[in-house]
């Protein structure tokens, strides 16, 4: 991995000004300064067989390990799951297609430097079970089993009753001022916000800043659809995957088989690239989802697609 280049007057501590850009997406931010009135939505279908075949196999590698004592009996609680096929196919995408992990703010285009998703955590499946946010970033060697043991061990922090994460106790902390005082707080720290500069401590664990938002509906057995974005943080793109069920594909003769699919939503700001950029993306994603041994290689490397 080559060395990242100095900072430049101009970038943010969490990206780099764009500057050798068209004059359209240079100035659709000023037409356009809101990232949440600027939404495309995207829906796609992930067949969910090469994914189920791949899951188990990862699943029965794990139970190999854990039998040669090369892991203890306990790593057989956190298996390999869908979801995290999913992550993965996310991950590198954005490492493919750099286009994606782009934002603009203040009304100006940035390049993220880094990859990272965030998404909630239910502590319990329960009404008034507590959320936890997680923040997780992942460099250009991270494959399926690296990203595999990063979410494992972040869900499982997040999930602990005795950790209060950092974003969640600001939260908490804020709320413990009267209306008066905290309007004008949080003007101030929009303001912080649209320059880059709210103190790192803030959201360093915010999902809203990271390269994508992601969220399982189909854990609580909802469907997928649009998601709005938020004019809060850097989040150009918010990804629902939802309840898996039975559709049918057609073949060139007309007959019809029926398949388990898992269909996803795609919520992205239109500011941070284009149409066409878009589609190929989304056909990358499909293609790694339902290709699953793909992401067995670095998040960098490419693959045709």
């Amino acid at each position: 991995m080559t060395e990242k280049a100095k900072k430049r007057w101009g970038d943010r501590r969490d990206g780099r000004l764009m500057r050798d850009i068209d004059p359209m997406h240079a100035i659709v931010p000023y037409v356009y300064p809101n990232r949440a009135d600027n939404e495309a939505f995207i829906q796609e279908s992930i067949e969910m067989e090469p994914i189920f075949r791949y899951v188990d196999k990862k699943n029965a590698e794990l139970k190999a390990k854990v039998e040669r004592g090369e892991l203890p009996e306990s790593a057989l609680d956190d298996p390999y799951k869908p979801f995290y096929v999913m992550l993965m196919a996310l991950v590198k995408i954005l490492y493919l297609r750099p286009g994606l992990n782009r934002f603009v703010c203040n009304m100006k285009l940035y390049q993220k430097d880094d990859v990272s998703i965030g998404f909630t955590v239910k502590k319990k499946f329960a009404d008034n079970a507590a959320e936890g946010l997680a923040f997780e970033s992942f460099g250009p060697e991270t494959n399926m089993d690296i990203l595999y043991e990063k979410i494992v061990k972040e869900i499982n922090a997040v999930k602990d009753e005795n950790t209060l994460d950092n974003s969640v106790d600001m939260m908490d902390k804020f709320m413990k001022l009267p209306p008066f005082v905290l309007r004008p707080v949080f003007r101030f720290i929009r303001f912080l916000d649209r320059h880059g500069r709210v103190p790192y401590d803030f959201v360093k664990k915010d999902p809203n800043y990271a390269s994508a938002f992601i969220t399982n509906l189909g854990s609580i057995h909802l469907k997928s659809g649009y998601h709005h974005l938020s004019n809060w943080g850097t989040t150009s793109l918010f990804v629902i995957i939802g309840e898996r069920k039975m559709k049918p594909f057609f073949d060139e003769k007309g007959n019809v088989t029926m398949k388990m699919v898992n269909d996803i939503g795609l919520t992205i700001d239109e500011r941070i690239a284009d149409g066409f950029y878009y589609a190929k993306s989304v056909r990358l994603l499909k293609k790694l989802a339902e290709n699953p041994e793909l992401l067995e290689l670095r998040a960098d490397e490419e693959v045709e697609y």
